[in-house]
């Protein structure tokens, strides 16, 4: 039974809780971290860890996915970002960047964002942008929101994506429009040959509908991050260990009611430190979305600055650029060390190999079982 709390006479609000209310519960054995594995399968397409990168221009380029890709993780392009809008996307980049350190407000970063979205997506640009991750050899993803959809995607699979994202601040399987025709989710991923990711969702309801669309992964939350700024502007948000266990609950009862359909639940939010990562696949998830723990790495376009996709909203950006302390780490001692921080933000996936072994957990979807304490 959920925790409802009355909040006011006649009105209750549900109870949940954040990854920081949690703590992973030890189990009777432990074993080596040699013998736990952080492979995973999204469809036809099996990655070494479970990262997928949050497509925003600030830390994926084309190069930066590629690399990713190497590193075992799926790198996703914004295919509605500044390298399918310019031919010169860093030297716009960095104009951000230094708009943003001459410290004129946050407004005048953003304006400039908004101002460089505003040209339109040039196919020929997209193409090129993703053949080079293409040629890489390693697995094609790219991002397009839900309003471009149909639009971007016909290009996006001439271009050669395998995995695609359809991504806004919140999907639903139905939206309702009276603005034209809107986006079918269902009858749009069933004419698709590629897997498609689709999110994000906050709660058990959205997420089983969103799995019945045919999604082969659901992304949970709503990039909770330094930078995102949706609570504030839209009074939208979730606490991440609930949402997440809601949507594992989803992806269970739907396992039942097809026979064995498993959809991947794509955590995107709220995850400061490497605890983060393996306290929510504890709560559910099969793979991370990271943006923020990026940022410092020097593959990083934005250079320690990050925002996210929202940030060049014409009418209502939901993101602040924020800038970081560029560590200059690469990108694989960032994910697998070795680190000298004791913080929890570097070796983020040895970290979680180190987690898994520490609590007899050789599997990501094993580790989904492990006990769980709320500490608040």
């Amino acid at each position: 039974m959920r925790d409802l709390v009355e909040i006011g006479m006649g009105r209750t609000a549900m109870r949940g809780y954040d990854l920081d209310d949690v703590e992973i519960v030890p189990s009777r054995r432990t074993r080596s971290s040699k013998d736990v594995s952080l492979s995973w399968q999204i469809d036809a397409y099996r990655l070494d860890i479970p990262l997928v990168t949050h497509p925003t221009d600030a830390v994926v380029s084309p190069e930066t996915a590629v690399r990713v890709g190497e590193l075992g993780g799926l790198g996703v392009l914004n295919a509605e970002g500044l390298w399918a809008r310019h031919e010169n996307a860093e030297e716009e980049l960095d104009q951000v960047v230094r708009v943003a350190e001459e410290g004129d407000g946050p407004e005048a970063a953003i304006s400039l964002l908004q101002r460089l979205h505003a040209a339109p997506v040039r196919t020929d640009l997209l193409t090129e942008a993703i053949g080079r991750i293409k040629n890489s050899g390693v697995t094609v993803a790219a991002r397009v929101s839900p309003q471009h959809a149909e639009e971007l995607t016909p290009t996006l699979l001439a271009a050669g994506v395998e995995v695609l994202m359809v991504q806004g601040t919140i999907v639903s399987a139905e939206h309702v429009s009276r603005d034209g025709e809107p986006l079918n989710l269902k009858r749009f991923i069933g004419d698709l040959d590629v897997p498609v990711i689709a999110g994000g969702v906050g709660d058990y309801r959205t997420a089983i509908h969103l799995m019945r669309t045919g999604a082969a992964g659901v992304i949970v939350g709503f990039g909770q991050s330094r930078s995102a700024t949706t609570t504030q502007t839209l009074g939208i948000g979730v606490p991440m260990a609930t949402a997440i266990a809601d949507a594992a609950a989803a992806r269970r009862d739907y396992l039942d009611e097809t026979g064995g359909r498993y959809v991947h639940v794509i955590a995107d939010g709220g995850l400061a430190c490497s605890g983060d990562i393996a306290k929510s696949v504890a709560c559910g998830a099969d793979a991370v979305m990271l943006g923020e723990a990026l940022t410092e790495t020097s593959e990083a376009p934005a250079q320690g600055y990050y925002w996210t996709a929202a940030a060049a909203h014409p009418n209502l950006p939901r993101s602040e650029i924020v800038g970081f302390d560029s560590a200059g780490v690469d990108l694989e001692t960032l994910l697998f060390g070795p680190s000298s921080d004791p913080n929890g933000t570097v070796n983020l996936f040895g970290a979680l190999r180190r987690a898994m072994a520490k609590t007899g957990y050789s599997e990501l979807k094993e580790f989904q079982k492990v006990g769980l304490m709320l500490c608040r």
